[in-house]
């Protein structure tokens, strides 16, 4: 059996740890730090950056740079006036009232934009323990139950 990997999915940072016997220990990012932040970013040719890559390109690429999707999760797009007008990206109004990131002619939902994070969260891991990750325990807010 692999190892079983802890993910705390933040809204501003996110974070990875394994057991090590009876530690756990945070596992460092291809940058070297115990955090990753909670960034998503579409580039010009395609390519998707998460993390620090994303935050670095954020003041040029605003409109295509996704960060704080966790405020939109689980809510519709009515209840969300006031953090829309806290990001730059555009959010827009989907199916059953639910919120969706726009970019360029795609929308995504704050799930899809969370799913990308947690990828490099367990690619994160993998590169780590060297070898693939199957099992993760996610936390989540409590307000989320």
């Amino acid at each position: 059996m692999g190892k079983i990997i802890g993910i705390d999915l933040g809204t501003t940072n996110s974070c990875v740890a394994v057991m090590e016997g009876n530690e756990p220990v945070v596992i460092p990012n291809s940058e070297g730090k115990r955090t990753t932040p909670s960034i998503v970013a579409f580039v010009e040719n395609g390519e998707r950056k998460v993390g620090d890559p994303a935050k670095r390109q954020a003041i040029t690429n605003a409109k295509k740079t996704v960060y704080s999707i966790k405020r939109f999760m689980g809510e519709t797009y009515d209840k969300l006036d006031k953090e829309i007008k806290r990001v730059t990206y555009t959010v827009v109004r989907g199916e059953n009232n639910t919120p969706r990131v726009k970019i360029d002619n795609r929308l995504y939902s704050p799930q899809e934009i969370s799913a990308m994070i947690l990828q490099k969260m367990k690619k994160t891991a993998e590169d780590y323990l060297g070898q693939e990750v199957t099992d993760a325990v996610i936390t989540v807010p409590a307000y989320f139950s």
